[in-house]
């Protein structure tokens, strides 16, 4: 185990309220298993976590210790960053919990709460966040990350709407981060990534939303440079009510797709609207200008229900291999990248999507937060997905070929959160722009010896 012994397990035994997992236990394997299944990886221990004292506490023996320490909220990391051979996970899930302040619209929700956690208990009150397309993220991940989702171009990334963290340090103690209280590490926990510290709650702006207007065009994955080239010059122009994420897919063979396209290669949009539903097939018209679809399915839904739409289609337990790239434009060059690799999807779950981060995202200035694409229009992502593990270096290869194709005609950084296994610290350092000297700074403050490295790391500055 690497120098931790089974007596320093016997004290973080004592000295926390959660279990602590290690390698003799018999819940170890499944401790040590995350959403992504191209991550094996052994902890020498698992703790989990049940409040903010038990975070501290872990923090304060890992360090002292001098093992790696890494976060696991949600599980969904790509790159497998809440796991750490040898180290410490120190697992955050049994803070699942969140509280809504309906007369003030927020809610407030734990380290360890899922999208799907904070979702429900918010649409009880007919309210929501920006935030992602599966409900079984991590709220933590996404958000420090930044977070998009189908609300942004209505109400902004995820970390537009953030308004408080509590974060436990690399020396022990937590503190409150708000625009008045630690402003500078508060900038830089909203797109920082788990640089700073264990953010054990989150407090959140909510929005007006109840039932949305969903719908779902796809198009013959042969049409994909016709209907790209449409769809880069519609949305940005359409009405902030309407989100849009492109994607290259194979048709699941389920419901709302009929039977005679299951199986198929498509191209499309999932489309969601805040406004009034009876404008929704007005807003979509123009769908059929790039030529008719193959099939076109709009339906009021409620927001849970999008949110939660594909988690049968991607449910933990299979491989993923992604990379990520920030776009603000989608070039002809692109275009041709995009249909080269679209028909040619190495399995039924491989994908492509763009997500659009503009509009209401746009509305922020640059320098307000660490998310240093305010420019940007899509945050794309490649990604390759299949259960069987003998796919791995197959689905790696193909996303890694697209993703070097493609990478020119990009804006140089990604999201975060979407920078895949094994890629440099340069991709790092390209996604926070100049904010990067900013960040290594705020992290000098807060972590000078950097403690907290398992994640797509900013050194301290010297």
């Amino acid at each position: 185990m690497n120098g931790t012994t089974l007596e320093d397990l016997d004290a973080m035994r004592t000295a926390l309220r959660g279990p602590v997992i290690g390698p003799q236990d018999p819940e170890y394997r499944r401790a040590r298993t995350v959403y992504n299944a191209m991550i094996d990886r052994h902890p020498a221990a698992v703790v989990r976590c049940a409040d903010t004292a038990d975070a501290m506490a872990a923090v304060d023996l890992v360090r002292d210790e001098g093992l790696t320490l890494a976060v696991r909220g949600g599980g969904h990391s790509g790159a497998g960053l809440c796991l750490v051979d040898d180290g410490v996970t120190l697992d955050l899930s049994p803070m699942r919990w969140a509280h809504i302040a309906p007369g003030a619209r927020t809610a407030t929700v734990g380290g360890g709460a899922t999208l799907g956690d904070l979702d429900h208990a918010a649409h009880a009150f007919r309210l929501a966040t920006p935030s992602g397309i599966l409900s079984s993220t991590g709220v933590g991940g996404l958000t420090l990350g930044g977070g998009h989702g189908y609300l942004t171009r209505r109400y902004g990334l995820t970390i537009d709407n953030l308004l408080a963290a509590d974060v436990v340090l690399a020396d022990g103690t937590t503190v409150t981060a708000d625009a008045t209280s630690h402003p500078d590490l508060f900038w830089a926990l909203r797109g920082g990534g788990g640089n700073f510290g264990v953010v054990t709650s989150f407090t959140f702006r909510l929005h007006p939303v109840d039932t949305v207007g969903v719908a779902i065009t796809v198009w013959p994955v042969d049409r994909i440079k016709d209907v790209l080239r449409w769809y880069r010059d519609f949305l940005p122009q359409a009405p902030e009510d309407l989100n849009g994420f492109f994607a290259a897919l194979t048709v699941p063979p389920g419901p709302p797709f009929p039977e005679e396209i299951h199986g198929q290669k498509m191209c499309g949009v999932v489309w969601c609207w805040t406004g009034e539903p009876e404008l929704l097939e007005a807003a979509l018209k123009p769908v059929e200008d790039p030529g008719p679809p193959s099939f076109h399915f709009t339906a009021p839904m409620p927001y849970t229900a999008l949110q939660s739409m594909f988690d049968g289609l991607l449910p933990a337990g299979l491989q993923w291999y992604w990379r990520g790239n920030f776009f603000d434009r989608i070039t002809d060059d692109a275009v041709d990248v995009h249909a080269k690799y679209a028909e040619n999807l190495p399995t039924a779950l491989s994908i492509m999507h763009l997500y659009p981060v503009d509009a209401a995202a746009h509305r922020i200035a640059p320098d307000e937060t660490a998310w240093a694409y305010r420019d940007a229009v899509w945050s794309g992502v490649i990604a390759g997905v299949d259960p069987d593990p003998d796919s791995a270096e197959r689905l790696r290869q193909w996303c890694v070929d697209y993703w070097e194709e493609l990478h020119p005609h990009s804006m140089g950084g990604a999201y975060v959160n979407f920078i895949g296994a094994g890629e440099t610290p340069d991709r790092v350092r390209a996604t926070y722009r100049d904010h990067y000297d900013r960040l290594a700074a705020v992290k000098r403050t807060y972590d000078p010896h950097n403690f907290f490295h398992a994640n797509q790391n900013i050194e301290p500055a010297v």
